[in-house]
């Protein structure tokens, strides 16, 4: 998830999905359903801490300041 979510934020556009990593969340998810909410919590805390090392011209077009010219 963590990857997702710093994709979504630098634009990339996913193009691999795996059936066996949704199968394993299914399995997850059947012993406990608040597990993907707990997860995407800590990739969500894991994704900030990565995009944390952006360098900050990068950052700026990232999160969206960076003004028109």
């Amino acid at each position: 998830m963590a990857g997702a979510f710093v994709c979504a934020s630098l634009g990339i556009v996913p193009t691999v999905r795996h059936a066996d990593y949704i199968g394993s969340w299914l399995e997850v998810l059947r012993e406990d359903n608040r597990a993907v909410v707990r997860a995407a919590s800590a990739a969500s805390k894991a994704a900030d801490f990565l995009l944390g090392f952006l360098p900050p011209a990068i950052d700026s077009v990232v999160g969206g300041s960076e003004e028109a010219a």
